[in-house]
């Protein structure tokens, strides 16, 4: 049984609300009924059928070929299953999602794993701003799962974070961790101003030396038992962190003071 594959036609001047097609959705469904599926195109409605080609059956495996980045919440909510998307997406990628692996050959917009629960997403691009935040409103962003980011990221990635790992191979933007709960984040390249700021708990673990807030203390240098464990279970992902030389001697920073200041920033010696 091949794939479920949705290959897009032609680019649309509005954005597409894709929430209709993840796989716990389509599960059982004919082929007919999913072309008659309608998403929201701006302020109208398009059939499935009359934007994508439609091949496959195994709706337990979805793919997204020739996407660009006005497709909005592709994988949203996903509970089971499987998605790949070749090519960009729109905001909101694996929002809420809870189980079951997403993953994009290309760049996302705003807001991708946002208050996601568990799974795995791949970003095998850049990601926009708020990865893996809260929505505006809310104050409990990522709640589990894994999030891994082979270019560079935007600013507040892992805004309101309370649970979970997010592995970015590239850049960050400002303000990364910022109002962190719980959770690690750990950043291969360079951080934008200010990480974790405002954070009450959780990790930052870093390669370069970041430029943080006046509210976060200078602990010195420790060896830390737990940071080989934690980096040898980072192996098992497809990322430069699985080929990362283990160490356990790090430059640690507690805060952010003008909060509980509980969270730590962990600086590679």
């Amino acid at each position: 049984m091949s794939a479920l594959t949705f290959t897009l036609k032609q680019r649309t001047d509005q954005r597409v609300d894709m929430s209709p097609l993840v796989c716990q959705k389509l599960s059982g469904m004919e082929p007919a009924e999913i072309a008659a599926i309608e998403l929201q195109n701006g302020k109208s409605k398009v059939r499935v059928d009359s934007l994508f080609k439609i091949s496959g059956s195994d709706s337990h495996n979805i793919q997204f070929k020739n996407s660009f980045g006005k497709l909005d919440f592709i994988g949203k909510d996903l509970t089971e299953g499987s998605i790949h998307v070749e090519g960009d997406v729109g905001a909101y990628l694996g929002m809420g999602m809870s189980a079951g692996a997403i993953d994009v050959f290309g760049n996302t917009d705003i807001y991708a794993a946002c208050e996601m629960k568990g799974g795995q997403l791949v970003i095998d691009g850049n990601a926009g701003d708020f990865l893996g935040a809260a929505m505006v409103g809310n104050k409990q962003g990522m709640k589990g799962g894994v999030v891994i980011v082979k270019g560079s990221v935007g600013d507040r990635a892992g805004d309101h974070m309370r649970r979970g790992v997010m592995l970015i191979e590239g850049d960050t933007g400002d303000y990364c961790g910022s109002r962190m709960v719980a959770g690690t984040i750990a950043v291969l390249g360079k951080t934008g101003r200010f990480p974790g700021y405002m954070m009450s708990r959780g990790t930052l673990l870093l390669w370069t030396q970041p430029q943080l807030s006046a509210s976060f203390n200078d602990c010195g240098a420790h060896t830390l038992a737990f940071l080989p464990i934690l980096l040898n279970s980072f192996k098992k992902y497809n990322s430069r962190f699985a080929e990362v030389d283990t160490f356990n001697r790090v430059q640690r920073f507690g805060g952010d003071m003008a909060e509980k200041g509980l969270g730590e920033i962990l600086v590679k010696i």
